[in-house]
């Protein structure tokens, strides 16, 4: 399947954007995310953004407050996911001007709409920029 969770984390640990790609019931998603929430966090910057976690590898990537951690398979190439990660900041950057906590707090369904529009089933299917920003543009003009 490719990707099976992607977090946003502030420095504190506390969730702000979870979307999962494979089923998990509330309490197993509670205890996988403090679990690789602590993990991440505890790590400094000179080791890789890379964790292997149960039966995932997570790779994360840290903007500003900000803790992006996508949960993949085993067989997933760790260096597309840093791409994506990075991806998918430049687009939440193009749209909210310099992306911060408060933007994903307080336009929640943006962000998830956004990442909804790059990932389809945990796998990625949109890349371009101007694609993934067109139909929340439209939104925000009929708005």
């Amino acid at each position: 399947m490719g990707i099976r969770f992607v977090l946003m984390v502030n420095k504190q640990g506390q969730t702000r954007l979870a979307q999962y790609y494979e089923y998990l019931n509330i309490e197993e998603r509670r205890t996988l995310e403090g679990e690789i929430v602590r993990k991440c966090l505890a790590r400094n910057e000179q080791q890789c953004s890379f964790v292997e976690h149960r039966n995932y590898k997570v790779v994360y990537r840290r903007y500003a407050s900000l803790f992006f951690l996508v949960g993949v398979d085993n067989e997933e190439n760790e260096l597309a996911i840093l791409e994506f990660i990075h991806l998918l900041v430049e687009t939440m950057d193009r749209h909210f001007g310099n992306v911060c906590e408060l933007d994903i707090m307080f336009h929640l369904e943006k962000a998830h709409f956004m990442l909804e529009e790059m990932v389809m089933n945990g796998c990625i299917v949109e890349t371009s920029k101007a694609s993934i920003l067109s139909p929340i543009q439209l939104m925000d003009k009929a708005a």
